[in-house]
């Protein structure tokens, strides 16, 4: 099983995650210069770890033209297999709406350059949606860019909008909550060779590992309860999803 997003240098002992619950691989994903570096650095190290590097939306104080030209020659590294995370965070009163723009433009431009796809994240305050909004804007003019809408949130536009385009979708432990309303229908519904199963570790933690530090290995709960969503065999889900983050990173079968 693949853990398709997940931060591994902010676990303690990295190591220790590789096999957990059946795991073969994972993608650590380097969201700024420090964890892109880091991100690398274990995919280097071990066989069954790939990295992303790029510049998450609420680092974008980071941003400037000689971390674009590091994180550019990091793109090109043979263990990195897409870019970012990148995209729109408007969770915070102090959101940067602009600098996040700027930001997540040149890497699209640099997903497309390198030929790998664009992991986005996507945050709102409760009840709003602007971050949704303002990513489908963005991304309607970059038709050609492969794109994984991360932790997925189940906005009806943006799954739409999403599926219209061929993103992939990833779905993380907050699928396994029980006021995931929205999240478990998207799961649901998403078609099969575009579903996606991360963890976001050591965030988001799913039942029943919920307020414990988040593994990649605890993937497969997530899998395990998709499955039941769809009234899939969970190994049926597992050899379905494992051939979507092959296809979509490129992974080595």
């Amino acid at each position: 099983m693949i853990d398709t997003h997940c931060h591994l240098d902010f676990l303690d002992d990295p190591a220790s995650a590789r096999g957990e619950l059946g795991l073969t691989g994972m993608v650590c994903i380097g969201a700024s210069p420090e964890h892109a570096r880091n991100a690398v650095a274990l995919a280097e190290r071990f066989g069954d770890v790939w990295a992303t590097v790029g510049l998450h939306p609420t680092d974008t104080d980071q941003d400037s033209p000689d971390v674009r030209t590091d994180l550019e020659a990091l793109a090109l590294h043979p263990r990195v297999v897409g870019i970012g995370e990148s995209g729109l965070d408007d969770y915070w009163d102090d959101t940067k709406r602009e600098a996040q723009l700027a930001a997540f433009e040149w890497q699209l431009d640099l997903a497309r350059r390198v030929g790998k796809p664009l992991v986005i994240h996507v945050r709102d305050k409760p009840g709003q949606d602007s971050a949704q909004r303002g990513v489908m804007d963005v991304l309607s003019a970059w038709p050609d860019v492969q794109v994984i809408l991360h932790c997925f949130s189940g906005h009806p536009g943006l799954l739409a909008f999403g599926m219209e385009r061929g993103a992939y979708f990833g779905f993380a432990g907050n699928t396994t909550y029980k006021n995931a309303r929205e999240i478990q229908e998207a799961a649901r519904t998403v078609p099969l060779d575009r579903l996606l199963v991360e963890t976001d570790a050591p965030f988001l933690a799913p039942v029943p590992k919920r307020g414990k530090p988040n593994r990649p290995g605890y993937v497969r709960h997530t899998l395990e309860f998709i499955a039941g969503l769809r009234g899939l065999d969970a190994a049926e889900l597992e050899q379905a999803t494992d051939a979507n983050a092959r296809r979509v990173y490129r992974l080595p079968g």
